[in-house]
């Protein structure tokens, strides 16, 4: 049970490090799923302290849609160099190039969706049975049904109505060969609590994150960042503004934010006076009022 003399953080952490573990005990092959954004960072950070003096012992995946903000890459690379950890990359673009699947068509294609393949196939080729995310149950009604120990099928599929019970932190790794599971360490975290982690730890972060000054596409409502190739709709035009991203995703579908935050401090004060999550800006989500929970069904992070 957590001790009440905790501050709130510290018992966040300390769940999310028993979890930690407890995928250390139970399962022979995890990896961590890495892309550069806060969630992944966080949770990076909390697995070298549940291992400490050891290294951590999970080797860092990326799935890479070839559509990610330059800024972020950037990050992830010096990231995983300063760690000295493992980083896997793996590629949509060779999903594609295999027939394994098929590039969207359309005004607003998005890569977004065809990770699930990319990431099926690399666990797979890595016989791993666990994969470690930094999804949290605020962020989406659909990640709210999760688990802390997600059971996946032999085809990476996840049934929300079949899941395991969780009682007094007892989890439940068995399973078939050819079976999964994604692990949510910080489950019951909320987007305050990451960037107010954040800067207790003084952990570094993209740029994107913070307030700059970006060339822009409203579209849906959304404003995109722009990029070489993107084709502008009727109507539309290239603008610049200053924002930052709440998220880390796909550029085809992540929408920014107007803010002049550029601390951590001055974010946290933004969060906490917000009445949109997060996801809100995320264009993906839209596409059908039951868009993640049918990605998550078919083997989505």
């Amino acid at each position: 049970m957590p001790s009440y003399n905790l501050s709130h953080l510290a018992q966040l952490e300390n769940e999310a490090v028993f979890v930690l573990r407890e995928v250390a005990a139970q399962f022979e092959r995890s990896a961590l799923l890495f892309s550069g954004g806060k969630d992944s960072i966080v949770l990076a950070q909390l697995a070298q302290k549940a291992f400490i003096p050891a290294r951590c012992p999970f080797p860092f995946l990326h799935i890479d849609t070839g559509h990610n903000f330059p800024e972020t890459i950037v990050f992830r690379d010096a990231f995983v160099a300063r760690l000295g950890a493992r980083l896997v990359v793996r590629h949509v673009a060779d999903t594609i190039r295999l027939g394994r699947a098929t590039e969207e068509s359309g005004p607003n294609p998005s890569r977004n969706a065809l990770q699930t393949v990319t990431l099926l196939d690399a666990i797979q080729e890595f016989e791993l049975d666990a994969c470690l995310g930094g999804a949290r149950r605020d962020e989406e009604k659909a990640r709210a049904k999760e688990r802390f120990f997600s059971h996946r099928d032999d085809f990476g599929q996840w049934d929300p109505k079949n899941q395991r019970p969780e009682l007094w932190n007892l989890f439940n790794g068995r399973k078939r060969p050819g079976e999964h599971f994604r692990i949510f360490p910080l489950s019951n975290w909320t987007e305050l609590d990451v960037w107010q982690y954040i800067e207790r730890e003084q952990l570094k972060v993209p740029s994107i994150y913070f307030s700059h000054e970006r060339q822009l596409v409203k579209r849906e409502g959304q404003l995109l960042g722009w990029r070489e190739g993107m084709a502008l709709l009727p109507g539309e035009r290239i603008e610049t503004r200053r924002v930052r991203f709440r998220t880390v995703g796909d550029m085809t579908c992540t929408g920014a934010v107007e803010s002049t935050a550029g601390t951590v401090g001055e974010i946290i004060a933004e969060i906490a006076a917000a009445r949109v999550t997060e996801r809100g800006a995320r264009v993906d989500d839209r596409r059908s009022e039951m868009a993640m929970e049918d990605r998550k069904r078919a083997g989505y992070f």
